[in-house]
């Protein structure tokens, strides 16, 4: 169907309207009538404009629902009770996942669970293989389309930015390099990857054209190859190449913006977007709680996956036995997976033996990943404006009801309660200082004794 636009521009200093403008309609409605055309200050010294587009093919796009939140907030938990009530599937955001025998650390959904509900990019690889966002994208636009196709709802549900990112603006139109360039790609780094030369690899790459590469993480081979492959296929290095979600943050598309108000002095219609260009009507969702209550939750669920006998612990033996080294790949970069197997790895050197003061470091340095990880994400969503963010600490009942009655509403608009909206803020000097002073309080492993069961598996098992 084709889009159908009325476009009104108003002129608060020339009562007049012409047709011209990009602003979505539905945007105008989430505002109060009297914001909407109320009369600009008369200390205003330059003429304020906004744009009033109706785009009649926006209401028949299809809806996708993406429920994001740091590491431990509960996001998957949501997503699965939306999907029993809408007759949903579920698409994991999430690069840990992707892998088998990875449960433990990246929580992932129990077998039940993907028994009642589909799944989608779970288990789909093993740990020795590589999983890169392009690819990522591609399985998830796949699933989406086969989702609807059945008549069904799909919820995106995960923590990795980039994936979600690209997943909801595109992906950057960079070259896919030949058969020929990616062997010859591997030959020029596999010796130096043998030998663990990160250094003479980045040099490398920079020589060929790349000098960002220094910035990369180190040992992230992966991209290393990646930016060598582009630059031997294109002439260029991936910085060249434009992202989609690049276009719809300059332009600053007021459908994703939290609370825009075109009278406000700040606000640039110039600079607006249509909506339209998005291949989906998404509705995005991020779930966050207060950062203290965060960060000891995520202290207690790293002593929770050192319990029992399927353990994080036991994933990073096998990870270990199947010839992968830490910090060598996607799967042993993870939080968790990086600091267990370099523990055990540590304990292997001695003969299967470990001290108390060893397995609190280790446990310690997990925490404190997990911690980090969670403050780069709220860092990184913080600047997604097309995120709802909700309180993750409320009932689970409400939040369920919100999002459902929002895929259900028809007249476009999406406003979050008070009692359910989560702020952004972090500007708080009191709650800055609480976090600086925060200290671990563990709530299994207190005593030096309370690790000896562990000990003793890792005294049996890692000689």
């Amino acid at each position: 169907m084709n889009s159908t636009t009325v476009a009104v521009q108003f002129d608060l200093k020339t009562p007049k309207m012409i047709t011209n403008g990009v602003w979505s309609l539905r945007s105008c409605l989430r505002l109060p009538e009297h914001q909407l055309f109320r009369a600009a200050p008369l200390s205003y010294h330059f003429r304020r404009r906004f744009l009033v587009t109706a785009s009649l093919s926006e209401k028949n796009k299809e809806k996708v629902i993406v429920i994001s939140g740091p590491t431990g907030s509960g996001k998957s938990r949501v997503a699965m009770e939306l999907a029993r009530r809408l007759n949903g599937e579920i698409v994991s955001a999430d690069s840990v996942q992707v892998y088998r025998g990875l449960d433990v650390g990246s929580a992932k959904p129990s077998l039940n669970d993907r028994k009642e509900v589909p799944h989608h990019l779970v288990d789909i690889l093993h740990p020795s293989e590589d999983y890169s966002v392009g690819q990522f994208f591609e399985d998830a636009r796949q699933a989406t389309r086969s989702i609807l196709d059945k008549g069904r709802i799909p919820i995106v549900v995960g923590g990795t930015g980039l994936y979600l990112r690209w997943f909801i603006y595109g992906k950057p139109d960079v070259p896919k390099s030949s058969t020929e360039i990616t062997s010859q790609v591997c030959i020029e780094l596999a010796e130096l990857q043998r030998y663990d030369d990160w250094d003479a690899a980045v040099q490398l790459v920079v020589k060929a054209g790349d000098p960002k590469v220094k910035h990369i993480a180190v040992n992230d081979w992966y991209r290393l190859r990646r930016s060598l492959e582009i630059i031997k296929s294109s002439g260029s290095p991936p910085s060249a190449f434009r992202v989609p979600y690049d276009s719809f943050r300059e332009q600053g598309d007021p459908r994703v913006a939290e609370g825009s108000d075109p009278s406000d002095t700040n606000y640039d219609a110039t600079k607006e977007t249509d909506s339209a260009k998005l291949d989906y009507d998404f509705m995005c969702f991020f779930l966050s709680s207060d950062r203290l209550d965060l960060y000891r939750s995520l202290d207690y669920r790293c002593e929770d996956m050192l319990l029992g006998g399927d353990s994080i612990l036991s994933e990073a033996q096998w990870l270990l036995d199947t010839g992968l080294q830490p910090n060598s790949n996607s799967a042993t970069k993870a939080i968790g997976y990086r600091q267990a197997t370099k523990y055990l790895l540590g304990c292997r050197k001695q003969g299967g033996e470990s001290s108390a003061i060893e397995f609190y470091r280790f446990l310690s340095e997990f925490q404190k990943a997990s911690r980090n990880f969670a403050k780069r994400q709220l860092t990184w969503f913080r600047n997604e404006r097309i995120y709802h963010w909700l309180d993750a600490s409320k009932p689970l009942e409400a939040i369920f009801n919100f999002i459902h009655d929002a895929y259900h509403d028809q007249n476009g608009s999406l406003f979050v309660p008070e009692h359910l909206r989560m702020s952004k803020d972090i500007s708080n000097t009191q709650i800055a200082a609480t976090l600086r002073s925060y200290r671990t309080t563990n709530r299994h492993f207190v005593n030096g004794e309370d690790c000896y069961p562990i000990l003793e598996w890792i005294k049996k098992t890692q000689k």
